[in-house]
């Protein structure tokens, strides 16, 4: 069975969208005081559980579509490059080239994966 084009786009998009929903932890968890309260009404806290349920969307069409888990699912690793690009951006962590190397295997494994 052939992946459909629809799928990886779908399965790109919830890369993305997985990474913004971890900057988006992150940055409501530097707000929040701590309690439960300050966690479900903080408002880039619930943004972050908003992507993530239109990840699980995202996963679902994708599957509906026909992709095969062993091609689609390596594309999701695609976060961890989005959210060192996310960390430069928002908090001038800089990507090293250790990070770039590891970046490169993901792509390099996500191709063989797909093979």
């Amino acid at each position: 069975m052939k992946t459909p084009l629809s799928s990886i786009i779908f399965f790109l998009i919830a890369g993305f969208l997985g990474a913004i929903g971890q900057y988006l932890y992150k940055s409501g968890a530097e707000k929040a005081s701590g309690t439960f309260i300050s966690f479900i009404s903080n408002g880039r806290i619930l943004a972050g559980v908003i992507c993530y349920i239109a990840v699980m969307v995202l996963f679902v069409a994708a599957f509906k579509r026909g992709g095969e888990l062993s091609v689609l699912y390596p594309l999701y690793a695609t976060t961890f490059i989005w959210a060192a690009v996310i960390s430069l951006w928002a908090y001038h962590i800089p990507i090293k080239p250790v990070n770039v190397f590891g970046a490169l295997c993901l792509i390099t494994g996500m191709y063989f994966m797909g093979k």
